[in-house]
């Protein structure tokens, strides 16, 4: 009788502790009125630059484009495309469109390893080149959260490095080489990266931090022939970090484990602030098949249509086509010594679309979920031109409506949860309380203005 009282004595603070969180979070509002929409619809828009006038230009990286919007979202011109028209070609690949010095702003082409400055009437200033060639992917990735900051850092997720552990020569079905000598070696993937900054003047390189990253899970399957087949192996669940950086120069790195904020100034002075309250979901076994089985559905329904998702990312999210995001992507890939053939079915695969073009996607056993439900999945949050962070939070319970954000300020105390309309997702912030909003509709994407009040 002692001992379970003195259980109950140890663990009823606790639970207070954790009922009083969940009595903290603050109730949810919703966004403000939208005021405008885009005239022209978007295959993916991923990321805005709205300048000080109010006007905003455009990452459209589906059809690989900059544009430049008015006040109003009603007109636009075009600053960089694929085409010739312009004469600022997008480059070959899809890149990263961020703030620069007053009303200039930076696209960065990975392709030609270059930054191109764009001045506040649209045109193209100068060039200048990425400091380091190596990171070109990293730092051109529209999803990356790249920044140039006021003293002239250029502040990036540098790209985590990963070797192939094992022997043996390999060869990718269909071209031409040595035969494979022995099973194909498995990559070595990190589960943290390191966050950098490049002073654009001295080039010099300074470590800033780091976050907790998915940890990529390999599998290999013999597949008829003689064959291997390499496969990823997706968590549509892990727990991460996540980090932006506010409009003082300071980095915040969220985590995900118990949910606070890391600060680290501009001058390198590094604070913890106090956790986040969140209401925390225990996960049974029972529920973390049920979560499998429904994310496996759901791009079942969408068939050719889903989007490849990325590590970490919400299921519904995904790279843009070529992005060279920092995450690391779904794969599947057949490594043969001269055979071949399908992969094998079952199990906790799914097949989006038909034919050598369909895309497999392999998710790890329903055990490997985490036992808590994470308050955040990566590239959920952007910070607004005040200085607050803006985490779009896995919903735990049933909220009818779109998602909820919860906005942490400057101290790292949550302040508002906030909602959007559904199919939506915030690209960024403007002067004077304005956020914009991306609307997904079927395949099409359209921008979306609003007040945050």
């Amino acid at each position: 009788m002692t001992n379970r009282k003195t259980l109950l004595l140890i663990a009823l603070p606790m639970w207070i502790g954790v009922a009083a969180d969940a009595q903290q979070r603050p109730p949810v509002r919703q966004i403000g009125t939208v005021s405008s929409k885009s005239s022209e619809s978007f295959p993916t828009l991923v990321g805005v630059r709205a300048l000080p006038d109010g006007r905003v230009l455009v990452n459209d990286v589906g059809a690989r484009r900059v544009l430049l919007y008015d006040a109003s979202l009603s007109t636009f011109t075009i600053v960089a495309d694929s085409t010739s028209d312009t004469g600022n070609a997008y480059g070959g690949r899809v890149g990263n469109l961020i703030a620069y010095r007053g009303d200039s702003s930076v696209f960065i082409d990975p392709s030609s390893v270059s930054m191109l400055v764009i001045d506040g009437n649209g045109k193209v200033a100068r060039v200048m080149a990425i400091p380091r060639a190596e990171d070109a992917s990293a730092i051109g990735s529209p999803t990356g959260n790249a920044t140039i900051d006021a003293n002239g850092r250029l502040i990036y997720r540098a790209v985590p490095g990963f070797a192939f552990g094992g022997g043996g020569r390999v060869q990718i079905q269909g071209t031409p080489g040595a035969a494979r000598t022995g099973p194909p070696p498995m990559p070595d993937i990190p589960d943290s990266a390191f966050i950098v900054s490049v002073n654009l003047a001295t080039r010099k390189l300074d470590t800033l931090g780091y976050i907790r990253t998915p940890k990529i899970k390999m599998e290999v399957q013999q597949v008829d022939g003689g064959g291997f087949r390499m496969q990823s192996m997706l968590n549509p669940l892990p727990v991460v970090d996540d980090w932006a950086v506010l409009n003082d120069g300071t980095i915040a790195l969220v985590r995900g484990r118990d949910y606070h904020v890391d600060y680290v100034a501009p001058d390198g002075a590094s604070r913890s602030a106090a956790k986040i309250p969140f209401d925390w979901q225990r996960m049974t076994d029972e529920d973390k098949v049920a979560f499998i089985d429904s994310v496996k559905a759901a791009r079942a329904r969408l068939g050719a249509n889903a989007p490849v998702p990325v590590a970490g990312q919400a299921p519904g999210q995904a790279a843009a086509p070529g992005a060279g995001a920092p995450q690391v992507m779904v794969f599947s890939q057949t490594v043969t010594g001269g055979g071949g053939g399908p992969p094998p079915s079952g199990g906790n695969q799914v097949r989006l679309g038909d034919g050598p073009g369909g895309v497999e996607i392999s998710y790890v056993p329903a055990n490997e979920l985490p036992d808590y439900k994470p308050p955040f999945f990566a590239g959920s949050m952007r910070a607004d031109t005040e200085g607050n962070l803006w985490i779009r939070t896995i919903p735990t319970a049933p909220i009818p409506g779109g998602p909820v954000y919860d906005v942490i300020n400057k101290e790292g105390a949550i302040v508002e949860r906030v909602q959007i309309p559904e199919n939506r997702t915030i690209a960024g912030f403007g002067k004077g309380g304005v956020v914009y909003m991306v609307h997904r509709d079927g395949t099409k994407q359209t921008l979306e203005k609003a007040s945050i009040r």
